[in-house]
């Protein structure tokens, strides 16, 4: 249950880590403090919809196709090594993250606006649906796993809207997210390295 469920919170983490649209978004509404709390309570209910979706439909069809679940397995081992690789890279570009400033907004167009970053983002859907998804249609345990990787997505976006305004000054310094890519790329290549010795 441990293995599935710390599995799941290494790749979550991993993945959600990554500078990209969602992240700035949560970060900026953070530092701003508009309606940053609702905004990263949403992000987390999507993401666990999303891998949820993922962990279990893609479950019951793996299981019938061992031809699928081995695609879906040497699939994710590429990803994550791609995955990995693209954050080394990174490590070697870091660049800082910063927020924009705009006028006060209502909760509904900040709502609406967070739905769209989240949503019509394709990356979450390769990142959470079918990475995320097909990873944990291959673990002993998949609810463990989707707890785990929802797990993930609440401790960052709770760190981003409850701690953002006292982590800009560290956020956005380029060498902070050198050393998260690091980690991410480690996270990773574990994770890959785990399918790889368990498939064999």
């Amino acid at each position: 249950m441990w293995q599935s469920y710390s599995n799941g919170l290494l790749v979550a983490i991993g993945l959600i880590m990554a500078i990209g649209a969602q992240n700035a978004f949560v970060l900026s509404q953070s530092l701003r403090r508009e309606h940053h709390i609702a905004v990263a309570l949403l992000c987390i209910l999507c993401d666990a919809t999303l891998i949820t979706a993922g962990v279990f439909g893609l479950a019951s069809i793996l299981t019938q196709s061992p031809l699928l679940l081995a695609i879906a397995r040497w699939g994710g081992i590429a990803f994550l090594l791609w995955y990995g690789s693209q954050a080394l890279y990174r490590a070697w570009r870091p660049q800082a993250l910063r927020a924009t400033d705009t006028s006060c907004r209502s909760l509904s167009a900040v709502m609406l606006a967070a739905l769209t970053v989240t949503l019509l983002n394709p990356h979450v859907y390769l990142d959470t649906v079918l990475l995320i998804g097909s990873l944990g249609a291959q673990q002993p345990m998949p609810g463990a796993y989707a707890l785990g990787a929802t797990s993930g997505s609440f401790i960052w976006f709770s760190a981003l809207a409850l701690g953002g305004a006292s982590l800009a000054p560290w956020l956005a310094r380029p060498v902070t997210w050198r050393l998260i890519d690091i980690g991410v790329a480690l996270m990773m290549f574990t994770v890959a390295a785990q399918l790889l010795i368990g498939g064999l």
